[in-house]
């Protein structure tokens, strides 16, 4: 039976995907797996008193992945780190242990959308040092697995990473056979799902639907104002049953996101057929075909997303987009067939050594 050891980045979008690919490995009477997840405060006097670790996210999961790994060595068969970003002290265990790194995006991808992350962006010669140390972890993996196009186009121009070594697997989502039966309602239900409202679009999308007929429902940890026909949900968590009801109950699903790479809930909008309104950044416009599962707008541009729910108003045209949308999760984005893809990667890198 071959052991597999899963270091995985156990932050926003990535629970989601640990949660998906530890279902995959129980359903594998084939894998033993040893799970390492990488929570971001700070943990241990080491990770709080140095300022290096305790500012720096890359150096405090690749500092605490490195320590993790050499207290429990075991006879892996295969690693797996979930992102890079824990992967940097590990090339010496990489060398030992065949390993794929599975990235959702890589650094330079970031700085594409860097403002709205609030992410620095340094000099040259700081970024082309900070490239180097990436670029040497990303090749010292056995394969890497790609989630979107725009992330293996980045690994092959900006890292060097040789094509054959990337396989291109999306992240995933559970999809029903068949998506709920709505009903025209007079007030369509919009719904946001977004931890961080504003690096989301949370106020874009307020500033769109502002004398619209609809009720919108927004899922955020964040603190919106109240007002009339929005209703905020500060206490649903991501899988929750809470959740698959509000996606379920609304009509449209809008994400006008200003800097994003793969978010999950626009997969999980598509899969139980809600028409999606989102932006063009990251891999987005490789989730949503635009006029045929959905609509995508430039972000930060409250017209265009203004335009794109007064579309959807009419219910033939979202019952047609939601279908497609479904139609397309279910092609593309299962999760099952999507984790699994990730272990048979895994098994191909420990059977080629």
């Amino acid at each position: 039976m071959p052991e597999f050891g899963f270091v995985t980045e156990y932050t926003v979008g990535h629970v989601t995907f640990e949660r998906l690919l530890r279902e995959a490995a129980a359903a594998d009477p084939t894998v033993a797996a040893s799970w390492f997840a990488m929570t971001y405060p700070p943990r241990g006097l080491v990770e709080r008193r140095l300022p290096g670790l305790r500012s720096n996210w890359s150096l405090r999961a690749s500092f605490r992945a490195r320590r993790l790994l050499a207290m429990h060595r075991r006879p892996w068969d295969a690693l797996l780190f979930h992102t890079q970003t824990a992967s940097l002290f590990s090339r010496d265990v990489m060398r030992r242990v065949p390993t794929v790194i599975s990235l959702d995006a890589t650094p330079v991808n970031l700085d594409e959308v860097a403002v709205g992350y609030d992410h620095a962006v340094g000099g040259r010669r700081v970024e082309a040092a900070k490239r180097a140390v990436v670029a040497g972890a990303l090749r010292s993996a056995a394969g890497l697995v790609a989630w979107s196009e725009w992330v293996r186009a980045s690994l092959i121009d900006d890292y060097g990473v040789d094509p054959a070594v990337i396989r291109l697997i999306p992240a995933g989502t559970s999809v029903p056979a068949a998506p709920p039966v709505r009903e025209a309602r007079e007030r369509p239900r919009v719904l946001f799902v977004g931890g961080n409202f504003a690096r989301k679009g949370g106020e874009t999308l307020l500033r769109a639907v502002d004398g619209l007929d609809v009720d919108v429902h927004i899922v955020t940890q964040s603190q919106v104002a109240p007002r009339a026909g929005v209703t905020v949900h500060n206490d649903v968590r991501p899988g929750s049953a809470v959740l698959h009801e509000l996606y379920a109950d609304c009509d449209l699903f809008v994400l006008p996101t200003a800097a994003d790479a793969s978010p999950h809930v626009v997969l999980e909008a598509m899969a139980v057929g809600l028409p999606v309104v989102s932006t063009r950044v990251g891999a987005i416009p490789e989730m949503v075909a635009d006029g045929e599962t959905g609509l995508l707008t430039a972000p930060n541009d409250t017209d265009a997303v203004r335009a794109a729910i007064e579309r959807l108003l009419d219910p033939a045209l979202r019952a047609r987009l939601g279908r497609a949308g479904h139609a397309r999760a279910a092609e593309r984005f299962d999760a099952a067939r999507n984790a699994r893809g990730v272990l048979d990667v895994m098994a191909d890198v420990s059977r080629a050594r």
